[in-house]
């Protein structure tokens, strides 16, 4: 297996600090256009346990209602500070393999080990989950659960047919990777459209794995919302976080043990001073 750079201490402070500078720029941009966002994952539960930043946390996550989401690419072309920043996109970004967006930071490089041949810039950056209704038919609820997961697994299908360790899926991920990119987007937004319009109790990120025994999350989690301190920022989470964070993860004050506290492998990292 391939080692990754080796993040260290300061320079993890720096991509938390430039994560912070990201988020404030979505906080800007949504309270100008009157857009509602919040913390999601671990960002959430880092302001609540930590009141920032979970201290070994390499990322960090803003959370949209689908239509929200929609406004905020919308809002992004003429809003966004491009000096600074750029958005990604899978409509927008050619090679993009994934079903949510990424707001990155011009002049950085935060290269995910074994994705380096993916063509396009990787910067620094926070992620952007749109949340996508989810049926509340049971059957259909299984349905569209089992449609996610093939949609994930072959937008992942471009790094899996290089690192997959299992010879028969790495196989199937080779063979479902000739689908054509443009094929694959195409069907990925029919399937957004399908359920975009619904009023379900819940919602989930649809390329992105949800809890075990979880089909979604409570709508209200993304609706119903209140501040919350996350560093010198004062941000939108769910009021209801304790109910939140027990499904996402359980006993959610109870920190991991340390060899659990792990970012995520790199193969570049590139800083810049956030003063500039």
């Amino acid at each position: 297996m391939r080692e990754g750079y080796q993040i260290s201490e300061s320079e993890l402070k720096q991509i938390q600090e430039i994560q912070i500078e990201l988020i404030a720029e979505v906080d800007r941009i949504c309270k100008k256009c009157g857009i509602q966002y919040n913390m999601v994952g671990g960002t959430m539960l880092g302001a609540i346990r930590h009141h920032g930043h979970i201290p070994w946390d390499d990322d960090a996550d803003i959370g949209f209602l689908r239509n929200e989401y929609e406004k905020f690419r919308k809002a992004c072309r003429k809003e966004l500070d491009s000096d600074k920043f750029y958005i990604q996109d899978f409509r927008d970004t050619l090679g993009y393999r994934w079903g949510y967006g990424k707001l990155r930071r011009k002049d950085t490089q935060f290269i995910r080990l074994n994705q380096e041949n993916m063509p396009y810039e990787q910067g620094i950056f926070i992620d952007l989950m749109p949340f996508d209704p989810v049926p509340d038919n049971e059957v259909e609820r299984r349905i569209h659960f089992v449609k996610c997961f093939i949609y994930r697994k072959i937008f992942w299908s471009e790094i899996g047919k290089e690192t997959e360790l299992n010879k028969f899926y790495k196989i199937l991920y080779k063979i479902v990777n000739r689908i054509p990119e443009k094929t694959i987007k195409k069907s990925y937004q029919k399937f957004i459209n399908k359920n975009r319009k619904r009023k379900t109790k819940l919602v989930r990120i649809l390329t992105f794995p949800t809890p075990k025994k979880c089909f979604g999350y409570d709508k209200r989690w993304y609706k119903d919302l209140d501040t919350y301190e996350f560093g010198r920022l004062s941000l939108p989470g769910a009021r209801d976080y304790d109910g939140y964070l027990k499904v996402k993860y359980c006993d959610y004050m109870k920190l991991p043990p340390k060899d659990k506290r792990k970012v995520h492998p790199i193969s570049k990292l590139k800083l810049i001073d956030t003063n500039k």
